[in-house]
């Protein structure tokens, strides 16, 4: 391990001497593109292998990464990188297949809904084809099965299905031996992702209890209630896994209080565009106030729940960033001084220096931060 840290340390101090930089591999990217996209070495290049339409708004990308790709665990996320109008654009998506395909054909899925307005999504939909080479980072997250095999139940809704179904295939080929029940919400039975594949998974493997609930196909709305959760066999027993709209997760966290299940027993990720709404108590808070962003020597000033990230870009600034919703951790930079108001947990920073993600990182009086 010393001789690789210290082979690490050279390289990098050679490229900084040659080549001002500290990848000195990436140094002949512009080369090697014109030759192949799949020969870059400042990310990992993935050719889209195949195209898949799940819904009228979603499709499946079939990716091939070069071998050096790390790989990923099951319900895992990760960054891809696209040129947009010739700009570089980041944004963070969970992976829908099983390691184990992987492992076997290199290859993995990346299941995506068009999102209205969305740059990246609609690109993604309207550009991407069979042979486009886009960059991916390395996997991230901890989404993952519980281990040893425990009862689970799933809680999905819309989109969310998406690291769930990397869940189920990963279970089914490491022959999870424990009950396993999914609830997946969509608005109508024309929304469902990836209908067929759950089909088959719900005949492949016997553990699995699937229901699937429309939302939108009666006079008055179905929601995810109380009966639901009744209905599953050893619910406290069971190990909770949500992904989806902030609204079913909430509503699904509030019901499964109500059921007696211990909070450490649940496990959430989501995805969504919009700013989750600020708790009573932030709203009754002053939010705002000047922003110093000491790299570009520039300040600028905000009123109400604008975040960094928000204030940066309004301010001319592109400072780096991926999923928007404090998952990626990419935005992730230095407050020097002044205190944050954290928009997903309603924690209020201390006053010195820390990591803040300037996604989620609203300004509570002034604020310095290293951008």
């Amino acid at each position: 391990m010393l001789a690789k840290n210290t082979q690490t340390k050279a390289l990098h101090w050679l490229g900084k001497q040659l080549f001002n930089r500290n990848d000195p591999a990436a140094f002949f990217d512009p080369l090697l593109e014109q030759i192949s996209p799949m020969l870059v070495q400042g990310h990992t290049p993935a050719r889209i292998e195949q195209v898949i339409q799940e819904t009228p708004d979603t499709r499946t990308f079939v990716l091939k990464p070069v071998a050096r790709w790390a790989g990923f665990q099951a319900g895992q996320h990760i960054n891809i990188s696209v040129e947009v109008n010739g700009v570089l654009r980041s944004r963070t998506f969970s992976l829908s297949s099983s390691p184990e395909l992987w492992a076997q054909q290199g290859l993995v899925t990346l299941t995506i809904k068009r999102l209205p307005g969305g740059l990246v999504t609609n690109w993604l939909h309207d550009k991407l084809g069979c042979g486009t080479v886009i960059g991916l980072g390395e996997a991230f997250g901890d989404f993952l099965l519980p281990q040893p095999p425990h009862p689970v139940l799933f809680i999905a809704g819309g989109s969310g299905i998406t690291p769930v179904l990397s869940h189920l295939e990963t279970m089914v080929a490491q022959d999870f031996r424990a009950p396993v029940t999914l609830l997946y919400f969509v608005r109508t039975h024309k929304d469902i992702i990836a209908a067929e594949q759950l089909k088959a998974l719900e005949s492949r493997y016997g553990a699995l209890t699937l229901s699937i609930i429309a939302t939108d196909e009666s006079d008055k709305p179905r929601y995810l209630k109380s009966q639901d959760l009744e209905a599953v066999p050893g619910l406290k027993a069971r190990q909770i896994f949500l992904c989806g709209p902030m609204g079913l997760m909430d509503l699904a966290n509030e019901l499964l209080r109500k059921q007696g299940v211990r909070e450490q027993d649940i496990h959430s990720t989501f995805f969504s565009t919009a700013a989750p709404a600020l708790s009573a108590d932030l709203e009754n808070q002053a939010l705002g106030g000047k922003v110093q962003f000491e790299k570009s020597n520039l300040q600028a000033s905000s009123e109400g729940d604008a975040s960094l990230l928000e204030i940066a870009e309004a301010s001319g600034l592109r400072p780096r960033h991926g999923c928007r919703m404090g998952i990626c951790h990419q935005c992730s930079c230095r407050k020097t001084s002044g205190t944050v108001i954290n928009r997903l947990t309603g924690q209020t920073s201390g006053p010195g220096e820390e990591s803040v993600q300037l996604c989620i990182s609203i300004p509570h009086g002034p604020v310095t931060i290293d951008v």
